[in-house]
């Protein structure tokens, strides 16, 4: 199945786009090894910082770099606004449906998607029926997945809206270009995303409990084995909040306090980086050691705010992202401003015949999985691996949704030692609080195998800065 991806960077003709010629003529003027230098100085500044990430599984329990490109992916201003218009209103309609599911429910009993997509989900969370949540914001913190197919046209792939991650790469990839090549930043105007981490503490303190004037934040933690911990206390002292471990709180009278040296300290909001499952061993699992026992009661009593909310992960379950554009339509009267991804959902017996039909062309993916795993790339896949995957959809196809081969657009990419095409994707960061913000760009990642259509770190992708042009070229 040949693909034909759309160039980011070079038009049909092989001449740069508009809001790349600029750079297109810098980067023609450098020599390969000084790029090549440049790009060792970004690796060794990388370790030297520690910006790594844990890959579960690893026999050798191993630290990881997450390659990092010195070539931006660039989009100019106008792209960037329709783009950032498309994430608010999704955004807007998927927390709209968040509260509608754990309230009144008005879009199962319209019948606009199957009450047991959602009732029967495994992340919909029964505890957080009726429970009203400050501003009825459940995604404070959204990382929306972003492609752009062959015709050039910007689609969703997926919503994280659990505990999306990905943001300090964002932030770190822009501060190493602007430490590699400042001479770039004088002769763009690329707008700025350091303000990230106040408009993030900002947004967190614009939800807390009501008649709290002054709220005290934290970011609630796994500890320094979770895959993203660098992450967490990036972000934690780049806001001046504390880091903290489930075993530094506990509740008292229906109020959440953690510990310091100065006695107990009323907590107000909750960044929480952990999944629902490890938040409070009393209603979810018994044996998390991770989480605050008490803290549903808490959060139940209005004497808490975390975000991102409990039970968010239903409305970013594959088999409820088909729906999404209804949502938009349900509950803002609007046509979706940015499309989906067409997908079959092999719950329904023409969807499966199909997909099974034509498994050799399509992706295929478990409802539940995350990080690349789990997936079948039929065209990338062996014979022996397609009929490996065949029965197991065929054993379960409630489990499983498909998409086609997407030819993600590439982005000319340093590999070994030259510029090569290599795909990527785009993941923006949508902040919703009392009102809906999003930091021009996002984290782009790129896949670094020739041919690879997998973005994901844990499985060899990396990340490219990501340039937001701030007018019109």
């Amino acid at each position: 199945m040949e693909l034909n991806p759309y160039d980011e960077m070079l038009a049909g003709d092989g001449v740069a786009r508009v809001h790349y010629r600029r750079y297109d003529d810098w980067l023609r003027s450098q020599p390969a090894d000084r790029l090549a230098q440049k790009r060792a100085e970004a690796d060794a500044l990388f370790h030297r910082v520690g910006i790594t990430f844990a890959v579960y599984g690893q026999e050798e329990g191993a630290e990881r770099l997450i390659p990092f490109d010195i070539v931006p992916r660039v989009l100019p201003h106008e792209e960037w606004s329709r783009l950032e218009s498309g994430l608010g209103q999704r955004t807007r309609a998927l927390n709209a449906f968040l509260h509608d599911i754990y309230h009144e429910q008005h879009i199962l009993k319209a019948g606009v998607i199957p009450a047991e997509q959602v009732l029967c989900n495994a992340q919909y969370r029964p505890e957080m029926q009726g429970l009203d949540v400050p501003g009825g914001i459940y995604a404070h913190i959204a990382g929306i997945d972003i492609v752009r197919d062959d015709a050039g046209e910007f689609r969703v792939l997926e919503d994280n809206l659990r505990v999306p991650s990905g943001v300090s790469y964002m932030l770190e990839n822009r501060k190493m270009m602007m430490r590699l090549f400042p001479e770039l930043f004088s002769g763009h105007r690329i707008a700025p995303i350091d303000h990230y981490p106040d408009v993030l503490l900002e947004n967190l303190r614009s939800v807390a409990p009501t008649g709290v004037a002054d709220p005290t934040v934290v970011l609630l933690t796994a500890g320094a084995h979770n895959s993203a911990y660098f992450e967490h206390a990036f972000l934690a002292q780049q806001m001046g909040i504390e880091l903290v471990e489930g075993q530094d709180m506990f509740v008292r009278d229906e109020a959440v306090y953690m510990r310091t040296t100065r006695g107990p300290q009323r907590v107000d909001v909750i960044y929480r980086r952990i999944d629902d499952d490890y938040l409070d061993p009393l209603v979810f699992r018994p044996d998390s050691m991770l989480g605050v026992p008490g803290l549903l009661t808490a959060y139940r009593a209005g004497r808490v705010t975390i975000a991102n909310a409990i039970g968010t992960g239903v409305a970013d379950d594959k088999s409820v992202y088909p729906y999404v554009p209804e949502m938009i339509r349900f509950y803002l009267g609007q046509e979706p401003i940015i499309g989906n991804v067409k997908t079959w959902m092999l719950r329904r017996p023409e969807d499966l015949a199909y997909v099974l039909a034509h498994l050799a062309e399509l992706v295929v993916k478990e409802v539940h999985g995350a990080g690349g795993y789990g997936m079948l790339i039929g065209p990338a896949s062996t014979a022996a691996e397609l009929a490996a995957f065949r029965a197991r959809i065929i054993a379960d196809p409630d489990r499983y949704i498909a998409q086609p081969t997407l030819a993600l657009s590439t982005c000319p990419t340093f590999a070994a030692r030259q510029l090569s095409p290599r795909h990527i994707d785009l993941r923006p960061f949508v902040l919703s609080g009392r009102d809906v913000s999003i930091v021009p760009g996002g984290l782009t990642r790129v896949a670094l195998r020739a041919g690879s259509l997998v973005v994901n770190s844990s499985q060899g992708g990396g990340t490219k800065d990501t340039w937001v042009l701030e007018s019109p070229c």
